[in-house]
């Protein structure tokens, strides 16, 4: 009788920069492609055995909420992405790029948790807590109930909870707090996932809103394994120009709230401040219209913004003519120019063009093409659009105006931000081509970009006849 051996399990290979996992060694990390990341990982321990549960199952009806409400951060704009507030147990991952105001918005969120009465610890292992004190006493975030304290080692971030107790816990940053009993350096995959989860373990039997800083690569993602986001119960992103004060915060995960959500920030020496109604931001005033301008309805989350477009088309003597966009998809510029062209006769490929947004807003809603499309064809021909008009609606290839989500509710802002007429894709095509007025706000139900363009004045002239010799 022929014994089969078992061999033995196998350890496998896992990148320290991304966490990518592997069968065998490769010089190369095919998920980051970082050179020399991909190291070898520790054998898997034997199987776990049943043990003594935390606390009895029950039934789902029998178990109490009344400790998971949410209760308001101080910072309204940051409820608001939050789905109503701060919700005892949960962890929160926040990651933004460096110098976008992180900090300043945690230890405002901080500090106004300490000012009702929630007794906060913030953990810092970036600056040093005199640095923190000096941005405390210019932001006026001196609370007697905010605890502060500079540690790396998790061991003495538990510590500190045990001794102080509070219902909110900041740490700034995850990457910076390392465990001595686990292998790799600070910040690496390894440390990183560890240390999230024992903080969100403790965060989770002791009630504690536990609030995470995260680091971003250079391509925007957040730095560390991929598996922290999934233990995290909620991930916001903090967003802004470094040429802008405008500062964005945007849920992108939330077990307790809305999805796409956005709060919108001033930041400032003095602060940061939350601006609870930022379409003036996004709007360029001006007396008289000028060619290349038009201003797009825009959802963030469920909040509607009026942004303004402008465009520049300008003859160029190049064979290759620059296409420049900033704050709008290059991708669909360049189907927008495409379908102006074919269907509008206005034709570019001699020309420069440049796109942007004002205020640094950032227009991916497929609901801004006719936006985009009318400032290009008002820089195109020299035509102003006139004021006080905004378009809503997607451009299909054929040209034709598609329905967008939330017709009524960007209407209903538009009317209330002063505009007087609005370009939106027809409900019905026995509808095509007519108007309503609806809240004092003319409407104009259009099929197609080309009779767009002609209701507005924007329709390119006819070329002249040829003379016969």
């Amino acid at each position: 009788m022929t014994r089969t051996t078992r061999s033995a399990p196998r350890s496998g290979y896992q990148c320290s920069e991304c966490g990518w996992e592997a069968v065998k060694w490769v010089g190369r990390c095919t998920e980051c492609q970082a050179w020399g990341t991909v190291v070898e990982k520790a054998a898997p321990r034997s199987r776990v055995q049943a043990g003594p549960v935390t606390a009895p199952a029950r039934p789902i009806s029998e178990v109490p909420i009344e400790d998971s409400h949410a209760r308001t951060s101080g910072v309204p704009e940051l409820d608001r992405v939050l789905g109503g507030g701060l919700v005892p147990g949960a962890a929160i991952l926040l990651a933004g790029e460096p110098g976008v105001g992180k900090s300043t918005l945690l230890l405002e969120v901080a500090a106004q948790t300490a000012r009702y009465r929630h007794r906060t610890l913030y953990i810092t292992g970036e600056e040093s807590a005199a640095q923190v004190r000096m941005r405390a006493d210019r932001t006026g975030g001196i609370q007697d109930e905010l605890y502060l304290a500079a540690e790396t080692d998790l061991g003495a971030v538990l510590g500190h909870v045990e001794a102080v107790k509070p219902t909110l816990l900041v740490i700034d940053s995850v990457q910076t707090i390392s465990a001595s009993d686990v292998d790799g350096v600070p910040g690496g995959v390894t440390q990183v996932k560890e240390v999230s989860a024992a903080l969100i373990r403790m965060a989770k039997l002791r009630n504690i809103t536990l609030v995470l800083v995260g680091h971003v690569t250079k391509d925007g993602t957040i730095a560390g394994p991929r598996v922290l986001e999934h233990l995290v119960d909620v991930v916001l992103h903090f967003e802004g120009e470094r040429t802008s004060r405008l500062r964005m915060v945007r849920a992108m995960k939330n077990r307790f709230g809305p999805v796409d959500e956005v709060g919108c920030f001033d930041l400032s020496a003095e602060g940061i401040v939350a601006i609870a109604d930022p379409t003036g931001l996004f709007l360029d005033v001006r007396e008289i219209p000028v060619p290349g301008t038009c201003v797009a309805v825009t959802l963030e989350g469920r909040r509607p913004l009026l942004t303004e477009v402008q465009a520049l088309v300008t003859r160029t003597s190049s064979d290759r003519p620059r296409r420049t966009t900033s704050g709008v998809d290059s991708s669909r510029v360049a189907m927008i120019l495409a379908v102006l062209q074919q269907h509008a006769r206005i034709s570019l490929h001699a020309h420069d063009v440049f796109v942007s947004s004002v205020g640094g807003a950032r227009l991916n809603d497929p609901s801004n093409d006719l936006a985009i499309a009318l400032a290009i064809a008002s820089a195109a021909l020299g035509k102003p659009l006139g004021r006080n008009v905004a378009a809503i609606g997607e451009l299909g290839l054929s040209g034709e105006i598609r329905r967008v989500r939330d017709l009524g509710v960007r209407l209903a802002e538009a009317s209330r931000m002063g505009f007087r007429s609005a370009v939106v894709p027809t409900p019905d095509q026995a509808s095509a081509g007519t108007s309503r007025v609806l809240d004092g706000m003319r409407v104009l139900d259009l099929d197609n970009v080309v009779r767009a363009l002609r209701v507005l004045g924007l329709e390119k002239s006819p070329d002249p006849p040829v003379p016969n010799p």
